[in-house]
């Protein structure tokens, strides 16, 4: 996988984040340093470890279904993108919280944004991709977006998080689009 396409695919895993992240900063109302850094690593921590878990995953089930794995990378990432998507039109309320959750509260949100990426690493799986770039990069794009959003929304400048992600879920969905085509112009014969 090429280093623009991983680009956008950790861009694209951090969308949910970065929502997040701006939530958090609209309602801490100031951007404090150790907050972004404490969002930064629970996200980019979890996006990073979830794409393993489901790379490790996959590479049990490759030999199972080598025959249709691209259908299933399209799959994955067609069904994320288009969560993303339905997602991005739902009313998010902003709740008034303490500047930096507590690690429960930390442990639930980067489990729950990164589900996707789970789906992510048994596409990076099917389509013979070795991990630890990848992982590499989407824990620091994660990071860096996290940041970036609460930075963000401690300065108010919430109104374009829903198009950011549908942009995220329009990018996983291309991807997919790309695996697919290129899996079945390389081989005529695929299903």
């Amino acid at each position: 996988m090429n280093f623009p396409a991983l680009f956008f695919i950790a861009l694209a895993l951090a969308m949910d984040t970065f929502a997040v992240s701006i939530a958090s900063g609209l309602s801490a109302r100031r951007f404090s340093l150790r907050h972004a850094l404490t969002l930064g690593l629970w996200f980019g921590g979890f996006q990073a470890l979830m794409p393993f878990v489901g790379w490790a995953g996959g590479i049990q089930m490759r030999a199972l279904i080598t025959g249709f794995d691209h259908w299933v990378a399209f799959g994955l990432l067609s069904f994320v993108g288009g969560k993303m998507i339905h997602e991005s039109f739902k009313i998010k309320a902003v709740e008034e919280k303490p500047p930096i959750p507590e690690a429960r509260v930390m442990f639930v949100l980067a489990v729950a944004t990164s589900i996707d990426a789970l789906a992510v690493g048994v596409s990076l799986a099917m389509d013979n991709v070795a991990i630890v770039f990848p992982i590499i990069v989407i824990g620091l794009v994660t990071f860096l977006m996290s940041v970036l959003g609460l930075w963000i929304g401690s300065r108010g400048l919430h109104f374009f998080e829903n198009k950011i992600e549908v942009a995220g879920g329009l990018i996983l969905i291309g991807i997919g689009i790309k695996i697919l085509v290129g899996h079945l112009l390389a081989s005529p014969a695929a299903p």
